[in-house]
């Protein structure tokens, strides 16, 4: 096998879709892509998401864009609102997303609007 292909074989792809409640309500869509080696503490991940709903009581959508990185069996994880990715009434929003994954996936999301 290649270096190449050593490689593919450690990376995965697939689909998600998740139900948001709360101030961000709504269903979302999105691709996962990872590599490496969770079992050995050592991985990581990127995903776009897109959710269609409700922000305080606005209705739209927006994308999200997340980095998981893994090392030493510690995640450190950026979720952030992508940039130009709000429609609807969310056009403009900016923000990033606190995600504890400990506590049954609990998120707050720090946000902006226009006016």
């Amino acid at each position: 096998m290649s270096p190449e292909g050593a490689l593919v074989d450690r990376t995965a792809r697939f689909g998600l879709t998740k139900t948001w409640h709360g101030d961000l309500a709504g269903i979302g869509h999105g691709v996962m892509v990872s590599a490496g080696d969770p079992g050995a503490g050592a991985a990581g991940y990127v995903a776009l998401e897109i959710v269609e709903g409700t922000l305080a009581g606005r209705a739209g959508g927006l994308a999200f864009a997340q980095l998981g990185l893994m090392t030493q069996g510690r995640a450190d994880l950026t979720y952030v609102v992508v940039p130009g990715s709000g429609h609807g009434e969310l056009v403009g929003l900016t923000g990033r997303l606190e995600l504890d994954a400990a506590n049954g996936h609990t998120w707050v999301l720090t946000y902006e609007l226009p006016d």
